[in-house]
């Protein structure tokens, strides 16, 4: 089978795959069976991908087909899981704290307003009781590994927002290590004012850019 023809073989093993995983009684507005599919979709073009180069018999239409299956359904499990894990943060979380799922990881979005008193690096204590939540959500799903990121607006010297993010990403993770999130899970990174999500030339972008994220990746 020639590598022109691989599409064929991940959109026929991708709907296999999507219609194992739909459960014909979740297909009205609330199913969570989009962010699954998402997952499949991803796991069956990863091991498509993978089953074709692997196969070194020449028949890479069948390594694909059986990574195709195999990817997808990890991939969908991972999309399940995720499903149930933002319902649950979003159910115990403040209404603030933003969640994003992409289908392969969870974003969740803390603004600097609720997290830190300006220029200051010391979590809030009417926070804490949020980190704890997403501790023990961390926890009862040990398969993920966490980056905790922080971010500023353009006020002010760049070098010091960047060791500013840096300080604030470390006051997160230190919270959630209190909390009993392994350290080897944990990464922390600071973007200063590199990555803002708004314009900074006024005050509500500014606001947006001045944040803290939690990204919570699924490792299998």
């Amino acid at each position: 089978m020639t590598i022109s023809k691989m599409p064929l073989v991940l959109a026929v093993s991708g709907a296999l795959v999507l219609t194992a995983c739909t459960d014909p009684n979740q297909t009205g507005a609330n199913s969570n069976t989009p962010k699954t599919q998402q997952g499949a979709l991803i796991g069956a073009g990863a091991g498509a991908l993978l089953g074709a180069l692997v196969k070194g018999d020449g028949k890479r239409d069948d390594g694909a087909l059986v990574g195709a299956v195999v990817g997808g359904a990890i991939g969908a499990g991972i999309g399940y899981s995720l499903d149930q894990q933002e319902a649950e943060l979003r159910r115990d979380l403040d209404s603030d704290v933003t969640i994003t799922n992409t289908g392969d990881r969870l974003i969740l979005n803390l603004p600097q307003s609720i997290v830190f008193a300006t220029n200051s690096f010391a979590v809030r204590p009417d926070l804490r009781d949020d980190l704890f939540s997403v501790a023990a959500s961390l926890n009862k799903y040990p398969q993920s590994t966490v980056q905790v990121i922080g971010h500023t607006d353009s006020d002010g010297d760049a070098s010091y927002n960047q060791q500013l993010s840096e300080r604030r990403a470390t006051s997160v993770a230190n919270v959630l290590l209190d909390a009993g999130v392994p350290g080897n899970r944990l990464r922390t990174f600071g973007r200063g004012e590199s990555q803002p999500i708004a314009s900074n030339l006024d005050a509500a972008g500014k606001a947006q850019n001045r944040r803290v994220e939690i990204v919570i990746l699924p490792t299998s």
